[in-house]
C-alpha cells in the first residue's frame, strides 16, 4: 500500500508543475499591470521603473518564473496589492473557510446521493424507485448558482428560515450553532448536483451488482437479505470511489462560485476581489494553493479506492 501511495504521489508532482505553468503564463496574459497598481495613479515614470526592477519584472519570463517558485516554495507568496499584507495569511485562512464549505457539501451529496441510490437502485421497477432517479436527474441538471438563487429567495427574502450570508453573525460569536445554521443552505447549494451525479452512478452499480451470479449465490445460501445488500454495496465502492474523484473539482469549483452568492469568506471570494482590484499575488497565490489541494484530495481518494479493491494497487 505504501508503495502505491508513493508512486500515486510522484505521478501528482508534473501535474502541480504543470499547474504553476498555467497559473504563471495566465497571470502574464491578465489585462493591466501590477506596477500600475501597486505605484499609483500619480506615479511617476521613474517611480515605475524602479518598482518593476524591484519586483523583478524586468528579467525574462523564465527568471520570473523560477524566482516566483523558489519563492512560493519558502512558503513567500509575496504582498497583496489591494490590502498591503501578506498573502500567505490571507490565502490559507480563505482555503480552510473553503474546505469547511466544501467538507459540508461533500456530506450532502454522499449521504443524499447514497440514499437515493439505493432507493432507486434497490426498488427500480417500482414508481418510488423511479421517483428517486427522477429526482437525481434533476439534481443533475440544477445549476449550482441557480440553486443558490432559489434557496436565497426561499429561505432568507420570503422565510427568514436561514442567514442570508458570511460565516458568523454580524456582531460575532456563536461558535458552531451559528457556524452550523450560515452553512446549511451553501453546502446544499454545492452538494445538490454530486449528490445526482452519485445517486445515478450508486444505482447503476447496485443494479449490475445485484443481477450477478455471487449474489444468487448468497441468496441461495439462505442469507438475510440485508448481509446480501451489505456485499453487493461493498462491490459497488470501487465505481463510487471513482465517481468521489471526478466529484471533488465539481465541489471545489463550484464552492467558488457560492461563495460569491452567499459572501462566504473563502477562496472564490477572495479571487473574485483580488480579480476586481488586479490582485495579482493574491490571485497566483489561490490559484495555485486550490490546484495543489485538488491534487492531494484525489491523492486521498484513490487511496481509499485502492484499500477497497486491491486491483488497483496492481
Amino acid at each position: 500500500m505504501l508503495r502505491f501511495l508513493r508512486r500515486r504521489l510522484l505521478i501528482s508532482i508534473p501535474t502541480i508543475i504543470g499547474v504553476t505553468i498555467v497559473v504563471f503564463i495566465t497571470i502574464k496574459i491578465i489585462p493591466g499591470s501590477p506596477v500600475a497598481e501597486l505605484a499609483g495613479l500619480n506615479s511617476t515614470a521613474a517611480q515605475r521603473a524602479a518598482l518593476t526592477q524591484r519586483l523583478g519584472l524586468n528579467s525574462p519570463l523564465p527568471v520570473q518564473y523560477f524566482d516566483w517558485i523558489w519563492s512560493t516554495v519558502r512558503g513567500n507568496f509575496g504582498t497583496s496589492i489591494t490590502q498591503q499584507t501578506a498573502v500567505r495569511p490571507l490565502v490559507f485562512s480563505a482555503l480552510s473557510n473553503t474546505l469547511i464549505l466544501a467538507g459540508a457539501g461533500a456530506v450532502v451529496a454522499f449521504v443524499g446521493g447514497g440514499f437515493l441510490g439505493l432507493w432507486g437502485g434497490l426498488r427500480h421497477r417500482k414508481t418510488d424507485g423511479k421517483v428517486a432517479t427522477g429526482i437525481s436527474a434533476l439534481f443533475v441538471a440544477a445549476p449550482q448558482y441557480t440553486v443558490a438563487l432559489v434557496l436565497l429567495v426561499v429561505f432568507t427574502v420570503n422565510n427568514t428560515l436561514f442567514p442570508s450570508g458570511g460565516m458568523y453573525n454580524a456582531t460575532g460569536g456563536g461558535g458552531l450553532p451559528t457556524l452550523l445554521d450560515h452553512l446549511v443552505l451553501p453546502a446544499i447549494a454545492v452538494g445538490l448536483a454530486p449528490m445526482g451525479v452519485i445517486a445515478r452512478i450508486f444505482r447503476s452499480s447496485l443494479i449490475d451488482v445485484m443481477n450477478q451470479e455471487f449474489v444468487t449465490s448468497l441468496r441461495a445460501r439462505g442469507l438475510s437479505r440485508r448481509t446480501v445488500l451489505r456485499h453487493a454495496v461493498h462491490n459497488t465502492l470501487p465505481s463510487l470511489f471513482t465517481v468521489a474523484g471526478l466529484q471533488i473539482g465539481f465541489l471545489l469549483g463550484g464552492a467558488l462560485f457560492v461563495e460569491i452568492l452567499f459572501t462566504w469568506p473563502g477562496l472564490g471570494q477572495l479571487v473574485y476581489q483580488s480579480v476586481t482590484a488586479r490582485d495579482y499575488p493574491t490571485i497566483e497565490a489561490c490559484s495555485l494553493v486550490l490546484a495543489i489541494a485538488f491534487v492531494l484530495l484525489n491523492v486521498v481518494i484513490d487511496t481509499g479506492h485502492a484499500l477497497v479493491d486491491p486491483r488497483v494497487r496492481r
